[in-house]
């Protein structure tokens, strides 16, 4: 139970939290922001979270830990790769004045998704094999 407790939390992360986050001024509705860029933010906040809801299925009906703890690992892998090729692309996670959301001096999504990848990684069931 805890295990599915702990997966849940991770998919709530990235299917609530984030478009929580996202859907305002600093993001979907940022003036700043091309109405090209905007289109793949809500078009990004809308896939991870129907990502999200079919993982809490597979996780609460089907039983099946396994693949939705791998498509929560795409989903969360996804953003702290996106994160270490930023400067490949000209991506930051700082704000047009330069500010960022940090805690303890590290990226909140760079800290939160880093946890969440960790914790799905060691929650991943162990494939049995048949004895011989």
């Amino acid at each position: 139970m805890i295990k599915k407790i702990t997966i849940s939390l991770v998919i709530l992360l990235y299917t609530l939290a984030v478009p929580l986050l996202e859907i305002n001024n600093s993001h979907v509705f940022n003036p700043d922001w091309t109405p090209h860029a905007k289109i793949h933010e809500v078009w990004q906040l809308i896939t991870n979270s129907a990502i999200g809801i079919l993982c809490l299925w597979l996780v609460w009906i089907k039983k099946e830990l396994r693949v939705s703890i791998i498509l929560s690992m795409l989903v969360t892998g996804g953003f702290l790769l996106a994160y270490l090729l930023q400067d490949l692309y000209g991506g930051s996670m700082k704000y047009l004045d330069g500010s960022e959301k940090t805690l303890l001096g590290i990226n909140i999504g760079v800290l939160g998704f880093g946890i969440a990848f960790s914790l799905l990684l060691f929650n991943i069931p162990i494939i049995k094999t048949k004895k011989q």
